[in-house]
């Protein structure tokens, strides 16, 4: 029984930790925090339940494959539910789209309800778009490992798959191309920021997202999002995966260009594989040793890639029986957006600073299980942010002295205020019915996740080389392999678990066994 090591209990290292053992090998997962799912976590306050990192989940079947294929099913251990409406967007002029879910004839027409029969013909336009470009960009930078552009190439039909991709193109430069309702553009321009990305730079293919979520729906797990890794962390067990928890990995051990272990708590332990599901900057300067030559490229690679911005969130705990008159409600999920939405990405990619007048998300799930009481509603409420930044180089995160951001020590309390008044100024009423607030900022986030400057996403996909400078799942280092939200092929919960089924199946034909085929299309 060949042995495998994982850093890190993250989604993506445990979606290839159960893969593993359930193909017989001996798989041991070591784990910083004091529990499993990485930045997915479901948080409870008091009274109230929150979502603190992914709070919407895309193409479930990725983890209904994966539960299947190790032998159980996904509907026995959570209970999916469907979002409908998907979305409420919410305009500084007064206008609003509500988008349903799984239905584009539905979101076409509320478009020509709202903005009129042109506005809705051009966002019917960019879907068929966005479908043609996953139809064909889904197989060689999704589904499989990301070959070199030289490999790529040399795929059969690959240039005319190329111009459906538009890779010179910017998703604002694209979205332009359809449509000049400015509507409509602010509502793609955010799904750049999805990746932590700016839409002035990140190619054209993330229009992909926008038909994701259309296609494949949007979706809650009862009990919160972070359930699901909590339900993932019990298969690994069941399958016989050793989860061990506060156990911070010092050192992945090295030997004539292979990796061959880890340490941890100053005790070797030797393994056949090593998957991290850490950070790839983590990984790769601070865990590697600096003399190890084989992942020279790599890092080399990393520093030309640009960092995905950061987020501020609040953590709500509203009590509705504290006021009288009409409550506003709210969907599952919405999206308030500032007058000058140029503003937002020009203060965080130009002069690195907190945004003055964010776009702010709010998710309020409508589940009674996230609450304890009556009248009262929990909610996720997030900001994108600028990185944390010291005048000194983080030891423990490897930031670079030079990155641009914010240090989010000083007096983020003052920026949750902020935010508060802003949603008051929108009319939620969010100050009288206040009965629990916490705030979460870059600098806490990467205290807790070891993002460096609380990179959400690891590096962004600004420019048309970002996915190949993104780490891919197998190393130059023998027997080294990297899943999770900064490898191959990117961040967000699907992505996550397809990069933990991509390097389980290379570890298993690297053993000579046969990967098992896909069944989440």
């Amino acid at each position: 029984m060949r042995k495998v090591v994982v850093i890190g209990a993250g989604m993506g290292g445990m979606a290839a930790a159960a893969r593993l053992a359930r193909a017989g090998f001996e798989v041991e997962i070591f784990e910083a925090a004091e529990r499993v799912g990485g930045k997915c976590r479901t948080e409870w306050i008091g009274d109230y339940a929150f979502d603190v990192g992914p709070s919407l989940l895309t193409i479930p079947a990725v983890y209904r494959d994966l539960f299947k294929k190790t032998g159980k099913r996904l509907e026995l251990v959570s209970e999916l539910q469907p979002v409908d409406p998907a979305f409420a967007y919410h305009f500084a002029d007064g206008t609003s789209l509500t988008f349903a879910n799984l239905s584009l004839p539905s979101i076409c027409e509320e478009i020509d309800r709202v903005l009129g029969k042109k506005a809705g013909d051009e966002w019917h336009s960019l879907m068929q778009r966005a479908e043609a470009m996953w139809d064909v960009s889904r197989g060689p930078f999704i589904e499989s490992e990301l070959l070199p552009i030289r490999k790529l190439l040399r795929r059969r039909g690959f240039i005319s798959d190329l111009k459906e991709i538009a890779p010179l193109e910017t998703l604002s430069s694209l979205t332009s191309k359809y449509t000049s309702n400015p509507y409509l553009q602010k509502i793609i321009h955010r799904y750049a920021t999805y990746t932590g990305s700016d839409p002035r730079k990140a190619p054209a293919v993330l229009l992909t997202i926008a038909f994701v979520e259309t296609t494949f729906g949007a979706w809650h797990v009862k009990g919160g999002i972070g359930t699901l890794a909590e339900a993932l962390g019990q298969r690994c067990e069941e399958l016989g995966v050793k989860i061990h928890l506060n156990a911070r990995v010092e050192k992945i051990l090295t030997k004539d260009g292979s990796a061959t272990g880890i340490m941890v708590a100053g005790r070797a332990i030797e393994a056949d594989y090593i998957i991290s599901n850490a950070d790839s900057e983590l990984t790769l300067n601070s865990l590697i040793s600096p003399q190890e030559k084989r992942v020279k490229r790599e890092r080399r690679n990393l520093k030309k890639a640009e960092r995905s911005f950061s987020g501020f969130s609040l953590l709500l705990g509203l009590d509705n029986s504290r006021v009288k008159g009409p409550i506003p409600q709210l969907r599952h999920h919405n999206v308030y957006f500032p007058e000058n939405y140029e503003r937002e990405f020009e203060e965080l990619f130009d002069t690195h600073e907190k945004v003055s007048d964010p776009t702010i998300y709010i998710c309020a799930p409508h589940d009674p299980t996230m609450v304890k009481g009556e009248n009262k509603e929990a909610w996720f409420v997030l900001v994108n942010a600028p990185l944390h930044s010291d005048t000194h180089v983080h030891s423990d995160t490897h930031v670079p002295s030079d990155t641009h951001g914010v240090d989010w020590k000083d007096n983020p309390q003052a920026y949750a205020e902020r935010i508060l008044a802003i949603l008051d100024q929108r009319g939620l009423r969010v100050t009288e019915r206040l009965e629990l607030m916490e705030f979460r900022s870059p600098f806490d986030l990467e205290k807790s996740t070891n993002a460096p400057g609380g990179s959400i996403y690891g590096t962004s996909s600004n420019g048309a080389r970002a996915a190949f400078l993104r780490t891919k799942n197998r190393s130059r280092l023998k027997n080294l392999f990297s899943v999770g939200g900064s490898a191959h092929p990117g961040g967000g919960l699907p992505l996550v678990g397809i990069s933990g089924e991509l390097v389980a199946e290379a570890i298993i034909s690297a053993q000579g066994g046969v990967g098992i085929a896909k069944d989440y299309h």
